[in-house]
């Protein structure tokens, strides 16, 4: 019987455990400054261009030139090339990631980037960016909620 009551004490405690989020996946909750706010609001302004490879705007793009066409307009120049672009500023944790930051994808942890987008929330509710894909052109999406790109960020960095 003590060996039963182990168990359910053990069983108990571990599923409450699961029920937490993993640190890299919580955010702390801030308002978003100004400039963050004139970042998302300028770059929601290209939601449904087209996609393009090699493009940089205004009316399609490729994923680095949607983000360096974005940060142009605030006099950040970024390379149109989103390996180049994830050596741009300073390297910031999930948890610091905010409004306007840019994040990075990677197929697997040592693999080479191969996607950029720009953050436009990152709260309780998910992180939610702002890119252009080849599929569907620029969309706002919920990363953590989209079965392809959630397993596939890796760095996140502060450009301005």
């Amino acid at each position: 019987m003590n060996r039963i009551s182990v168990f359910l004490f053990g069983l108990l405690l571990f599923s409450s455990c699961a029920a937490l989020q993993p640190a890299d996946r919580q955010a702390t909750v801030k308002a978003p400054t100004k400039e963050e706010k004139e970042i998302v609001a300028f770059a929601k302004r290209y939601k449904g261009a087209r996609y393009k490879y090699g493009a940089s705007g205004p009316k399609k793009f490729d994923c680095s030139g949607f983000t360096s066409y974005v940060y142009r307009h605030f006099d950040v120049e970024l390379p149109h090339q989103s390996g180049m672009q994830e050596k741009a500023g300073k390297k910031i944790s999930r948890q610091e990631a905010r409004a306007g930051d840019l994040v990075f994808f990677r197929k697997s942890k040592g693999g080479k980037v191969f996607h950029v987008a720009l953050i436009v929330s990152n709260d309780r509710n998910g992180l939610v960016v702002i890119h252009a894909t080849s599929s569907r052109g620029v969309v706002v999406d919920n990363i953590d909620q989209n079965s392809y790109w959630k397993n596939k960020y890796m760095t996140f960095r502060r450009v301005r």
